[in-house]
């Protein structure tokens, strides 16, 4: 394993030089202290020209490989097809734009990009030596990402699968109807309680607010329906879960939603794993997809 950059875009702008599997420097835009910034009010060209500046202070520290960029959305050939969180992006040629800019200033190395969940399972896959095993991850943030290595064909949207049949459960950025990020993405639950934040929700539910609490039990419910999901297609197996809403997990409600969902025997004895510090997992994982030929 080489030595490579990796670059992730949830809430911030990350890159971070990794060698073999260990993450060495990270850069944050904006960085520690500075103004928060919502990435959807930057244009694209200026994500890249500000990707471009990390990649080429990371470099002045010795030799690249490749890069490796992880975005949210479905991304197919190094193109952005569509990122609901991420709208300037839809249609975006991420790949190219980035290998072409940092070209002009120098650097010549292969550019690689791919969805930031699947990057977060490979830098799983990578710190705990499971390279050749299905490692599969939810990421609970703004939105909901589902992450699996090894990668392969298909969309793995499973943030937008439907997990309910309510007509009412209209609050994915999607627009779509009764997904799960509908009922757990972070923007999806501010609707959903405009008198209360999503921390607040929960401390609510913990002191036996009733409508909190049942809420709670939809999210937790929600979440066993994707990952049940999951399982009667791809099998059983550990699920890592991530993100700044994971702290909401309770493990073993989730576990007890899922038992109900999943009865054959063949598919049963699947557990789940909290994940702490998600982007740099993130970027660890971006950087070796970015070495796989």
């Amino acid at each position: 394993m080489g030595r490579s950059i990796g670059v992730l875009a949830t809430g911030h702008l990350w890159a971070g030089i990794v060698d073999g599997a260990k993450l060495e420097d990270v850069k944050m835009y904006p960085k520690p202290g500075e103004p928060q910034i919502d990435l959807k009010t930057i244009p694209a060209g200026d994500i890249i020209a500000i990707v471009c500046d990390q990649v080429r202070e990371l470099a002045k520290q010795g030799p690249i490989e490749s890069v490796g960029a992880g975005f949210p959305g479905v991304i197919r050939g190094g193109v952005i097809l569509e990122s609901p969180n991420l709208g300037q992006l839809k249609g975006f040629h991420v790949a190219d734009e980035l290998r072409c800019a940092l070209g002009a200033g120098g650097i010549d190395v292969p550019v690689v990009a791919i969805n930031d969940a699947d990057a977060l399972a490979a830098g799983i896959a990578a710190t705990h030596e499971t390279m050749d095993d299905l490692v599969r991850v939810w990421y609970l943030g703004d939105g909901i990402g589902y992450g699996r290595h090894p990668h392969n064909d298909g969309v793995w949207e499973a943030g937008h699968m439907v997990v309910t049949l309510d007509p009412k459960e209209r609050y994915c950025g999607c627009g779509g109807i009764g997904h799960l990020e509908g009922i757990m993405g972070h923007r999806a639950m501010r609707l959903r309680f405009l008198d209360m934040e999503p921390e607040e929700v929960f401390v609510a539910a913990r002191q036996g607010d009733q409508r909190a609490g049942e809420f709670m039990k939809l999210w937790h419910r929600a979440l066993a329906a994707g990952t049940a999901n999951s399982i009667h297609l791809d099998g059983p197996g550990r699920f890592y879960v991530a993100g700044p809403n994971a702290d909401f997990l309770d493990v073993r409600v989730l576990g007890g939603y899922l038992q109900d969902m999943v009865k054959m025997s063949p598919l049963q004895g699947s557990y789940f794993q909290i994940v702490p510090t998600s982007h740099d997992m993130a970027l660890i994982g971006a950087a070796v997809a970015s070495r796989v030929k």
